[in-house]
C-alpha cells in the first residue's frame, strides 16, 4: 500500500495552502518582470573521483557553457547566468581559477557552498572566513560600498542552522549569526522538501532572526516588503515549492516540485509555468517575480540536461512565452543580482528593474 502523505509534507503543507489563498495579486495593467537565477551546488569532488575526473568536470563546463549562452538573451540583451556555489571543503585553487575565468567572460558568478557534520561554532566560522578570503583573493565574491567582502550561501545537505531533527550534517545552532558576521548577504538553500530540513515558510523572501540556543531559527521570519527595513540576522531567498500534478507517483499522487533541474527531472514548459505561478515576490511588489532553481552541475548524469537540448529548449520557451515586452519581461540574473533587485524593491525603487542588478553590492571582478 503506497504511503499517501509524502514524507515531511506536514511541515509545510499548511503554510503552502494558506499562501495560495492569500497571495497578493499582480497588477494586470503592468508587465510582470521575471528574474531567473540558476544556482548550482557545484561539487567537482562528488563521490571523490580523483583529481583527473575533477578536472574533466570543471573543464566540461568551461568548454560547453559558452555554447549554451549563444542565441539566448533576456529583455535586457543579457545571456543566461549561472551561479556556481562552490563547496568550501572541496576547495581547489586550480578549479576555482577556471570557473572565475568563465565568469569573467559574462557567464555567471561564484559563491559559497559548505557541507559540514557535527561541527562547532568556532569551526564553522573559521571555515567560512578562510574560504571567503580565498575566493576574494581570486577576485571573486561581491563588494559592499565600504569595500567589505560579501557572499551568498547554500548549506550542503539542506541542513541550514542545524535543521535536521537528528542534529546531523551541521551541528551549529547559531549558524545564522555566524553567517551574518562573516559577510553573508543572503541564503539560497531552500526549498529542501522532501527533506525534514524544509521550513514552514515557503515560496517567500524573508528575514530570519537567530536563536543561538536552538536549531532551525529560519523556520519562520519577517517578509521583505516595499518600504521595509532589514531585520533579524539573515535574508533567505527561497525557490519554488509546489505540487506537480502532471508528474504522479504510482499514477495517483502529485510529485513535489522543488525547483531542481536534473537528469531525472528535466525542465519543461509545464514546470516553468509552475515556477511562475508560485509568484515569489517582495511584499508590495507582486509584478516582480523571483525564480531561483537549483542543480548539481558537476555530476556527469546532469550534463546533457544542463549543457544540452533540455536547457536550450527551456530557455527558448521562457524567451518566447515570458518575454513579449507587454505581459512579461524576462531577466537572467546571478544570485547577487537577484539580491540586489530585491533590495531595490525593498527600498521602494521602481522603473526598469533590470537596471538594479548592482543596486547594493557590486561584482567582485
Amino acid at each position: 500500500m503506497p504511503k499517501l502523505i509524502p514524507r515531511n509534507m506536514d511541515i509545510w503543507l499548511g503554510s503552502y495552502l494558506k499562501r495560495n489563498v492569500s497571495r497578493e495579486p499582480a497588477d494586470p495593467s503592468k508587465p510582470v518582470d521575471i528574474f531567473f537565477a540558476l544556482c548550482d551546488h557545484f561539487e567537482p569532488r562528488w563521490e571523490d573521483p580523483g583529481l583527473e575526473t575533477e578536472r574533466r568536470r570543471v573543464d566540461a563546463w568551461c568548454e560547453r557553457r559558452p555554447g549554451l549562452a549563444r542565441g539566448h538573451r533576456d529583455s535586457d540583451g543579457r545571456p543566461p547566468q549561472h551561479t556556481f556555489f562552490y563547496p568550501q571543503e572541496e576547495y581547489c585553487k586550480e578549479h576555482v581559477e577556471k570557473l572565475a575565468a568563465l565568469c569573467r567572460k559574462g557567464h555567471g558568478e561564484v559563491e559559497v557552498h559548505l557541507h559540514h557534520d557535527r561541527d562547532t561554532s568556532q569551526g564553522f566560522r573559521e571555515k567560512l572566513e578562510r574560504f571567503r578570503n580565498e575566493l576574494a583573493g581570486q577576485g571573486l565574491l561581491a563588494r559592499a560600498p565600504d569595500g567589505a567582502v560579501r557572499y551568498a550561501f547554500i548549506h550542503g545537505n539542506w541542513a541550514l542552522d542545524n535543521s535536521l531533527p537528528d542534529g546531523t550534517l551541521c551541528g551549529v545552532n547559531d549558524e545564522l549569526t555566524i553567517l551574518r558576521e562573516t559577510g553573508c548577504y543572503a541564503d539560497f538553500t531552500l526549498p529542501s522538501a522532501p527533506s525534514a530540513a524544509q521550513t514552514r515558510t515557503v515560496n517567500s523572501i524573508y528575514y530570519a532572526a537567530d536563536d543561538p540556543a536552538s536549531p532551525k531559527s529560519h523556520d519562520r521570519g519577517t517578509q521583505v516588503k516595499v518600504g521595509g527595513a532589514p531585520s533579524g540576522d539573515l535574508l533567505l531567498i527561497q525557490g519554488p515549492l509546489a505540487f506537480n500534478w502532471r508528474r504522479r507517483k504510482w499514477g495517483i499522487l502529485p510529485r513535489i516540485e522543488n525547483g531542481e533541474i536534473a537528469c531525472g527531472n528535466p525542465p519543461t514548459p509545464q514546470r516553468v509555468d509552475l515556477w511562475v505561478r508560485q509568484a515569489i515576490h517582495v511584499e508590495g511588489r507582486p509584478n516582480w517575480i523571483f525564480i531561483k532553481v537549483h542543480t548539481h552541475g558537476a555530476q556527469e548524469a546532469n550534463w546533457e540536461v544542463l549543457l544540452g537540448r533540455p536547457l536550450h529548449d527551456m530557455l527558448d520557451d521562457m524567451e518566447s512565452r515570458y518575454n513579449d515586452g507587454r505581459r512579461y519581461r524576462l531577466h537572467y540574473v546571478t544570485a547577487r543580482e537577484m539580491y540586489n533587485v530585491i533590495k531595490a524593491a525593498e527600498a521602494g525603487l521602481d522603473g526598469d528593474p533590470g537596471a538594479h542588478r548592482d543596486f547594493a553590492l557590486k561584482r567582485g571582478f
